[in-house]
């Protein structure tokens, strides 16, 4: 009997004790400003790249699937491409179509040989 109750409180205080072992936190303290400034310029860099591409693929879909508008450009000298509900539009550095009115585009601008 007195060995059966001497395992009881073993396992008792064991049950009790390992909690909280098992909550305490050691803080230590990391130089992370390198990681930093890699994870930024990483996510910069990813997000140009990604921009880059989203501009070439809408530019050759809107080639391929729309017509080029070929005497007006846009306000920024942009191509102009017409879809086929006759809207006029030219695809931005994001690659996003940015739709203009007619009043707003430009001649385009004749070339020197």
């Amino acid at each position: 009997m007195k060995n059966l109750f001497k395992i009881a409180l073993l396992a008792v205080c064991t049950f009790v004790i390992s909690p909280a072992f098992s909550q305490t936190k050691t803080k230590t303290k990391k130089d992370t400003s390198f990681f930093k400034k890699v994870g930024d310029k990483t996510g910069k860099v990813a997000t140009s790249v990604g921009h880059k591409t989203a501009e070439i693929a809408s530019k050759g879909a809107a080639g391929v699937a729309d017509k080029k508008y070929a005497d007006k450009v846009g306000p920024g000298g942009q191509t102009i491409y017409i879809d086929k509900n006759s809207h006029y539009f030219y695809v931005n550095k994001k690659g996003k179509h940015v739709y203009v009115s007619k009043a707003k585009l430009k001649d385009k601008p004749v070339e020197k040989k």
